[in-house]
């Protein structure tokens, strides 16, 4: 369901976003709501690439290494 809502903007800002809809071939409001959309699954995808990396970092990665078993094996050349 679409809802309309009001917006106050400067009369140059106005002109400007009128011209920029016209060169798109869109309405202002189309293109207000494209760049919404737009900004808002660009944050969803930016939280949810952050919860998955974070949930790596807490399990962890092998790294398959163990420490030497005695201090001439640590120093061998």
């Amino acid at each position: 369901m679409k809802t309309n809502i009001t917006l106050k903007i400067e009369a140059e800002l106005l002109r400007e976003a009128r011209v920029l809809a016209a060169e798109e071939g869109t309405s202002i409001s189309a293109l207000l709501a494209t760049r919404l959309e737009q900004a808002v699954r660009e944050r969803k995808g930016y939280h949810q690439a952050r919860k998955s990396a974070l949930a790596r970092l807490r399990k962890g990665f092998n790294l398959r290494w163990t420490p030497p078993s005695s201090r001439d094996e640590l120093h061998e050349r």
